[in-house]
């Protein structure tokens, strides 16, 4: 850890995360970048079966993970679930106190993120200890669009937005208009006191959701409302950690690492492989990628460590 962060007074940390049997592989990828670093080896690490096997969950505890099959925080009509338990690594989230109990932080990564360097968990810690919300904000310098827009002429025809589509269907169209200027917080990387008041608010809010909203991408819809609608409080991170890389990252070949695509090419703390289906389902799957020798190399950007086969990183 940093020396800007006091491991020993960050109390019982936990790292959770979720997977089906199918988005297994990227899971035990996950946990194992977190335990190459000795500077995490007291923090634990739990997991939501969302469908994995009886042998995959074996693995995860001989690592020494904690597995737990969450039911439904709440009663979910049959024709929304359709067999899908993976769900629940949406729905759930709100309720990990209740889960996990126990904890004084908790630090969610979604199963396609791994963690390259150290800095993003402290940063994660520092903001949590001032009692709020640690986030990353879905923009970037280097993105492209943050919504879509179709004209008619002079006229707005249609506004295709994150926050827009899913809050008018969950809740009204007046919510939706309030908060589709925000920008979308990514939920795929967070970390929340154990104690803090957003969970019971979240919580609330969730169910609200699940009312009249589709289950996939809930909680990121929610998890926006209760920031910019609620004032919650929230402290956003940099994009570095939590990297989506449909935003292409660039290699520092004398680093070994990824790091942003624009000055100073900061190194990347949090991989995380939205929007890489291919790459996901497949780890041999390649791209062709810039370097910051401004040279090109066919590299994946899925994590290297795995299951022990490289070596511990030292402080």
């Amino acid at each position: 850890m940093s020396k800007d962060v006091n491991a020993k007074d960050c109390g019982k940390v936990a790292f959770i995360s979720s997977a089906d049997k199918n988005y297994f592989p990227l899971l035990i990828e996950w946990v194992a970048s977190l335990q190459r670093f000795p500077g995490l080896s007291d923090k634990d690490i739990c997991i939501f079966d969302a469908g994995l096997e009886p042998a995959q969950c074996e693995k995860l505890e001989q690592r020494g993970c904690k597995v737990v099959k969450p039911d439904w925080p709440c009663k979910i009509p049959s024709w929304k679930i359709r067999g899908r338990d993976y769900l629940k690594s949406c729905i759930c989230r709100p309720f990990i106190p209740k889960i996990f109990p126990g904890y004084d932080i908790y630090i969610w990564m979604d199963c396609d993120t791994w963690l390259q360097t150290e800095e993003a968990v402290d940063l994660l810690i520092r903001a949590v200890q001032k009692g709020a919300l640690a986030i990353c904000p879905q923009v970037d310098r280097n993105m492209q669009k943050t919504m879509r827009v179709e004209w008619l002429g002079p006229f707005v025809k249609k506004l295709r937005s994150f926050y827009y589509g899913n809050a008018k269907r969950a809740f009204s169209g007046k919510i939706a208009r309030e908060l589709c200027t925000h920008p979308v917080l990514n939920a795929g990387v967070f970390a929340i006191k154990g104690n803090a008041p957003h969970w019971g608010a979240w919580q609330n809010l969730i169910i609200k959701a699940l009312r009249k909203g589709r289950i996939f991408t809930v909680e990121q819809l929610t998890l926006g409302m209760l920031v910019h609608l609620h004032g919650y409080r929230a402290e956003f991170l940099p994009s570095w950690c939590n990297w989506r890389c449909e935003i292409i990252p660039f290699r520092d070949e004398e680093a070994q690492c990824f790091v942003e695509p624009s000055l100073p090419h900061h190194l990347i703390s949090v991989m995380h492989l939205c929007g890489l289906d291919d790459m996901r389902r497949n780890r041999e799957v390649t791209i062709e990628i810039k370097t910051t020798a401004d040279k090109s190399i066919i590299t994946t950007l899925r994590c290297p460590h795995l299951n022990g086969e490289n070596p511990v990183i030292t402080e």
